[in-house]
């Protein structure tokens, strides 16, 4: 019978693009798993920084090549969303790549106050503050406009926000503001429009009563976010075509207009049979935006973008070990892990969001079909289907096995609750984070140790 690596290979082609199999064992761009585990123990998250600067150097060369391309007159600003993880290690990663940031609730700002005094931003950084914004969020964002921080860009998500600004704002030069259109959500969804954002045929007239006349605020900034995110079908093209069409016409009586915002949704590689052209995705955004400009007569814009998962997803993963093997009946196996879906990947559970799995160990081996249970007592803990297929298969092995998903790293963490309570009270695993040195070599740092039961009980209250 076939070994699983002679089987993967036959079915989706392998080795890939960071992962190679060395002595029977999995690595990831060049890190020995099977060492971490014996350095660091299991279950174990990891992050590993420089794919994040890999990716938004990629995206960014993508985006001046199309402009090249398409001799387009407006110029790129990477957004990172910083939503998608707000980590230190990860947001400073982003940051030595020139780029800007994407909020989306009110302790972003601390935050980006803080990485300020640090020296890891300046004050002249764009600014994107998005989200249905609470009094203290509005309030952050006056605070850091007296302050100096002249390049936030408040987008208002509703009529009523304008007010406090209105208010509050009294500075020599003017506010720029961004407006977000209420995108019309897709064919299978429960709703026709997004609760987020101002019904397009309002635009408009908002500007006209309440902003134009005013001399602290400039709308710069149009902004949409299309929910199926950036992808190369029809409903994607078309609420694209909707939105600069809605630009052209605002920019012809708000001269002050120069900027679209086009949000996130570049999708990362959650599969083996990941196949996606980024850059014809990003050819023809650039190049159909220049078309329906040409058409109205109108100067492209400048764009943003608020890349969140992309940015981050590729650089984290989670290890777990098989702690036993239990056969249910004649079809179904099962490998119980030392951790739990729903308490580290949270959105396997809740949007049935499928990763890369793959061994660590074992590759030699002949291959079955199972399903991965999480140590929680709830049904609804267990991984049963890739993306590529409706089955899971493993190493057919009764040695000790290790497996891991890879390219976790957005939303994750911060979805189960980095250090809190878990469901079953099963700790937060170790998490490593990794860098490469001059040398080549790599750098670990443990970010955090294992949550321990006096944590917990502290948080619970049975402890002071």
């Amino acid at each position: 019978m076939q070994s699983y690596q002679e089987f993967l290979d036959l079915s989706v082609g392998f080795p890939q693009d960071g992962f190679e199999i060395i002595e029977d064992e999995l690595y990831f761009h060049d890190l020995n798993l099977m060492e971490m585990i014996e350095t660091y123990g299991t279950p174990l998250r990891f992050t590993y920084l420089p794919i994040i600067s890999k990716k938004i150097q990629q995206a960014k060369l993508l985006f001046q090549q199309a402009i090249v391309k398409n001799n387009y007159r407006g110029s790129y600003k990477y957004c990172y969303c910083t939503k998608s993880s707000h980590f230190k290690h990860i947001v400073e990663e982003a940051l030595k790549n020139e780029i800007h940031l994407e909020t989306s609730s009110a302790f972003d700002m601390p935050m980006i106050d803080a990485l300020e005094k640090k020296g890891a931003l300046s004050k002249d950084m764009t600014v994107i503050c998005n989200g249905f914004k609470t009094y203290q969020y509005k309030q952050y964002i006056i605070d850091m406009l007296h302050d100096g921080f002249k390049n936030i860009i408040p987008v208002l998500d509703n009529k009523e926000e304008f007010n406090l600004y209105d208010d509050e704002i009294e500075m020599d030069t003017p506010c720029n503001l961004g407006i977000r259109i209420a995108a019309e959500e897709q064919p299978d969804s429960q709703f026709y429009t997004s609760r987020l954002g101002i019904r397009m045929e309002d635009v408009i007239d908002f500007y006209h009563n309440k902003i134009e006349d005013n001399p602290n605020f400039q709308v710069k900034l149009l902004h949409f976010f299309i929910n199926s995110g950036i992808s190369d079908t029809p409903y994607y093209w078309n609420e694209l075509e909707k939105y600069v069409t809605l630009y052209c016409k605002f920019k012809k009586v708000n001269p002050h207009l120069d900027t679209l915002d086009i949000g996130g949704g570049m999708p990362f590689k959650d599969s083996l049979v990941f196949d996606f052209d980024y850059e014809y995705m990003i050819n023809e955004i650039v190049s159909r935006i220049k078309e329906i400009c040409a058409e109205h007569d109108t100067i492209e814009p400048d764009i943003i973008t608020e890349f969140g998962k992309y940015t981050v997803a590729e650089a984290s993963g989670i290890l777990y070990k098989v702690l036993g093997r239990k056969q249910q009946n004649d079809r179904e196996r099962w490998l119980m892990l030392d951790g739990s879906f729903i308490t580290n990947l949270p959105d396997v559970w809740a949007l049935n969001q499928k990763y890369i799995l793959l061994p660590v160990n074992n590759w030699d081996s002949e291959y079955e079909r199972v399903n991965l249970g999480g140590i929680t007592c709830d049904g609804q803990d267990y991984y049963n289907q890739e993306a590529h297929m409706n089955s899971v298969f493993m190493p057919k092995t009764r040695k000790v096995q290790y497996l891991g998903f890879f390219n976790t790293g957005a939303y994750q963490e911060v979805l189960s609750g980095y250090g809190g309570i878990h469901h079953c009270l099963l700790p937060s695993p170790k998490h490593v984070i990794i860098r490469r040195n001059r040398d080549e070599t790599f750098n670990f740092e443990v970010f955090g140790e294992e949550q321990n039961s006096k944590q917990v009980l502290k948080i619970l209250g049975y402890t002071t």
